[in-house]
């Protein structure tokens, strides 16, 4: 239900002297939606409160502006007003202590949030005490010769791996018989018919067989332990 027309008024009226601000009627007829006026009803109003004197209008062409009207106000004077502009002054720099004080108690907050919590560097220290446990008996173990890798473990891994290298010598060899066949008689540039097949040598990719062969030789002619 809509405000009856001296409430209307009033309500306008109460807005136009906080806004103290030019205003046209759409300008106050958004901002008082919430207490369902119409433009009309808020118009009228306007108008019927300029009429009566208690807000001040004026017209540029075809719109009409309305203002509260200024002798209502207190209006300070130029000692007054260097007071006021020295408070400003004042309570803007208190403001931004505060924000940097803020600012600071949230990089606090941050780092504290980031830490551990003294569970959890309990829970950490007895995981890295039984790590280094265990690592300390590897170490008395190699100190006093024994050997951690059994020998047919070793001998296992040493089969695989030589396996690995004779498959990949057997398929770079075939590679090779069958690349030279295709590529004998072609006439295009065999680096840019290799990129456009997509293919990739060992060395594009940063491998060498012959690296691995060596240290396939060094790992025989290694001394094991007893």
């Amino acid at each position: 239900m809509a405000p009856k027309s001296s409430s209307t008024e009033e309500i306008v009226l109460s807005f136009v002297n906080e806004q103290n601000r030019p205003l046209n009627s759409q300008n106050v007829a958004d901002s008082l939606q919430k207490f369902n006026l119409k433009k009309a009803a808020v118009q009228k109003a306007l108008d019927t409160l300029a009429d009566n004197g208690r807000i001040s209008a004026k017209e540029y062409g075809k719109q009409k502006v309305y203002l509260a009207r200024q002798d209502q106000f207190d209006i300070p004077n130029n000692e007054e007003l260097n007071r006021m502009k020295e408070e400003n002054a004042q309570l803007q720099q208190q403001l931004e202590e505060h924000r940097k004080a803020i600012s600071e108690l949230d990089g606090e907050i941050r780092g504290l949030q980031s830490n551990l919590t003294l569970e959890q560097i309990l829970d950490k220290e007895t995981k890295l005490r039984s790590e280094a446990k265990v690592m300390e008996e590897k170490l008395e173990k190699l100190r006093g010769g024994v050997t951690l890798v059994k020998p047919e473990e070793r001998k296992a891994v040493q089969d695989m791996f030589a396996e690995k290298i004779r498959q990949w010598r057997r398929r770079k060899r075939m590679f090779k018989d069958l690349w030279d066949t295709i590529t004998e008689n072609s006439p295009k540039d065999l680096k840019e018919f290799k990129e456009e097949l997509g293919i990739e040598y060992d060395e594009d990719v940063g491998v060498c067989l012959q690296s691995l062969c060596n240290l396939q030789q060094n790992s025989k002619k290694r001394p094991r332990s007893q």
